[in-house]
């Protein structure tokens, strides 16, 4: 038999996956692994365990948020080993579950994990730190890390919006320049994303055309601030119209990005706080990544390369 590592983050979503973890265990035995479950506790547990035992398994599948995968992810790089990884999605929007096809429901998702096809995708590195699939700052993005889990289990994806609405008030420009190899922008702005997903936070979606999770490159969006209330209306029709680029929202792909800030600013990185800088190199990882995925969901990623 050969070893499977589960990754389970206990508190993750509505804690569906605690429920039938004994089903979900079978299905792995059911596929000739033998599995050994590691339970966190805290944050940095999965990437700690992770990368000190990574070298005893053959694939690791985490159940958890898009949080738990990159800790997973993260602890597979520090180890320097390139395992399979499986993900059971259990977290509250699951973002980039979303856009890998993902099942939401947990025993097709622990099917998939150990039957799935093994597709190779990008990640991000962002000083250092690994991200999976999205950096921001700015509007909204501190409600990704500031929402109690207690309301993330209890009202899901309405957690979000409503702490959300909670930085209306405090919500002011920041002035940032953003080098690419292929152009400069210096300006005054309110959000800032750099994405290798169809979905960021629950709330702004992507059409898949736009994003390929597995081309080498960033989908950058950079929202000007308003200063008049038509620059406002643009900007929020180019959001929800996904018209875009245009005048008030910049919108590009990059495989790396270098973002210069005149004060320190919080970043998100796949929905956990990054302390504020005023200097970020950030690069795309080609392919550093094996994820399993869905046969269906097979030749829509392929599709991106």
């Amino acid at each position: 038999m050969k070893n499977l590592l589960l990754v389970l983050n206990p508190c993750a979503g509505q804690r569906k996956a605690n429920r039938v973890l004994p089903e979900i265990i079978r299905i792995f035995l059911d596929a000739d692994y033998r599995c050994e479950t590691f339970v966190t506790a805290a944050s940095g547990d999965a990437t700690r365990y992770v990368a000190e035992n990574a070298e005893r398994f053959q694939r690791v599948v985490c159940i958890g948020g898009d949080g738990t995968l990159n800790e997973t992810i993260a602890g597979l790089k520090q180890a320097g080993m390139d395992l399979p990884i499986g993900y059971i999605p259990a977290g509250t929007t699951n973002d980039y579950a979303n856009s890998l096809g993902l099942s939401s429901d947990v025993m097709q998702a622990a099917r998939d994990a150990v039957e799935g096809t093994v597709c190779r995708l990008d990640v991000g590195r962002f000083n250092g730190r690994y991200f999976t699939y999205t950096a921001s700052c700015g509007a909204f993005t501190r409600a990704s890390y500031s929402t109690p889990q207690s309301m993330k289990n209890s009202l899901g994806h309405l957690a979000y919006v409503l702490e959300g609405v909670k930085e209306l008030a405090s919500l002011r420009p920041f002035h940032l320049r953003v080098e690419t190899n292929e152009s400069v922008l210096e300006d005054d702005f309110l959000f800032c994303s750099i994405t290798n997903s169809t979905s960021v936070g629950g709330i702004l979606k992507l059409d898949a055309e736009m994003v390929a999770l597995n081309d080498g490159r960033f989908e950058v969006m950079l929202v000007r601030n308003p200063t008049t209330p038509m620059q406002l209306s643009t900007i929020l029709h180019a959001l929800t119209a996904l018209d875009l680029p245009n005048e008030m929202v910049h919108f590009f792909s990059a495989d790396r990005i270098c973002v210069e800030c005149a004060e320190p600013i919080e970043w998100t990185l796949d929905g956990e706080r990054e302390e504020g800088a005023l200097h970020v190199e950030m690069e795309n990882l080609h392919s550093a990544v094996q994820i399993v995925v869905p046969r269906a969901a097979e030749e829509k990623l392929e599709a991106g390369e």
